[in-house]
């Protein structure tokens, strides 16, 4: 408990110090990277620094797991140069025992990181964005627009031209029937439809029909059993990546029932969790790569972590990638790198010289 104190005690305020230094250099990144259309377009100092502040919350959950390694690595590769692990090993503690509460540290840092990009870094995104978007008089919410849904197990198509999600306004609504066979029942047109709490609200609509084998056109009574919600053309409208969990599990359900392709989206929801190791893998990763060395401990320490680092990032986008074009399952894809360099640092780390 002592040793597990110290460790801690040496081991956080590099890590503090860590991701200060990668959150900053982040927003650095994004500030310079926009500057010259920032400039082009007179964005006021104000709009540009509001900007900056909502995407500290994605900058600190990208600067995690690379502040976490630097700052294992540095800690064990510190501790390893003044000799001071010599002593801890010499009374018979091995290095996995002596390393528990940094991967205590690396789990409970994923288990923040996911809650952190579901509650907070997904939001905030989102806004940086459509900020940044009307800042340089780009496009807002454009994926709003061109909305098709298939419902009731594929017996009612909508057409949408644009959804606005904030007045819950369907324009240029197009609704196809069809029955069990697939035969074309009728063809409902409307202006707009407004959502009335448990219906749309059609507006200046006609129906085509058969009748008597002559396709007809009459205007559209009154009707309530247009009912699907808004959240459906909403989820619709947006990448997965926008969604929290919950409601990314609801848009890959209604993707699945609609008959439109998913698996990209069921990959990306599945990669949500996975990802959220990642902090527990460059942990371990890290500890397990520091007892290896005997000369320039820290810089080689550095190196040989953050290089297994980088060929695991290269491991899952690949496997994501494979998963997205249906050759290995979606569940597959997000996981197995997970599981394979969870499985190598934990067999690196107890085999590791003590």
């Amino acid at each position: 408990m002592i040793l597990d104190k110290y460790l801690l005690r040496q081991f956080l305020p590099i890590f503090c110090i860590a991701i200060s230094m990668f959150v900053f250099l982040l927003l650095l990144i994004d500030l310079f990277s926009n500057l010259v259309r920032y400039l082009n377009n007179e964005v006021p100092f104000a709009m540009i620094l509001k900007i900056s502040l909502y995407f500290i919350p994605k900058s600190f959950s990208y600067a995690m797991p690379i502040s976490l390694l630097f700052a294992a690595a540095y800690t064990l590769g510190d501790l390893y140069a003044r000799n001071e692990l010599t002593t801890i090993f010499s009374s018979g503690i091995p290095f996995w025992r002596f390393s528990v509460s940094l991967i205590i540290v690396g789990l409970a840092a994923s288990v923040f990181s996911f809650f952190l990009d579901d509650l907070f870094v997904i939001p905030t995104l989102k806004i940086k964005n459509d900020l940044s978007r009307r800042a340089l008089r780009q496009p807002v919410n454009e994926n709003n627009s061109n909305i098709v849904i298939i419902t009731k197990n594929g017996h009612l198509v909508y057409s949408v031209d644009y959804f606005d999600h904030e007045k819950l306004v369907l324009n240029g609504v197009c609704i196809d029937e069809k029955d069990e066979n697939g035969i074309f029942i009728s063809r409902i047109r409307a202006s707009s439809a407004v959502w009335k709490e448990t219906f749309w609200e059609l507006k200046s609509a006609v129906i085509y029909q058969y009748e008597d084998n002559f396709l007809k056109i009459k205007p559209m009574p009154y009707s309530t059993a247009y009912n699907e919600p808004p959240d459906m053309f909403r989820r619709s409208a947006v990448n997965v990546e926008e969604l929290s969990a919950k409601q990314a599990g609801f848009l890959i359900k209604d993707l699945r029932s609609a008959g439109q392709p998913f698996i990209q989206a069921q990959a990306n929801y599945y990669h949500r969790f996975s990802f959220a190791a990642t902090s527990l893998i460059v942990m371990i990763l890290s500890i397990s790569m520091g007892g290896r060395f005997r000369k320039n401990i820290m810089l080689m320490s550095l190196f040989s972590s953050l290089s297994v680092a980088v060929i695991y990032y290269i491991a899952e986008m690949l496997s994501m990638t494979m998963a997205g074009l249906k050759y290995i399952h979606p569940i597959v894809g997000a996981w197995f790198p997970v599981c394979i360099f969870i499985i190598l640092g934990a067999a690196l780390l107890w085999s590791a010289k003590t």
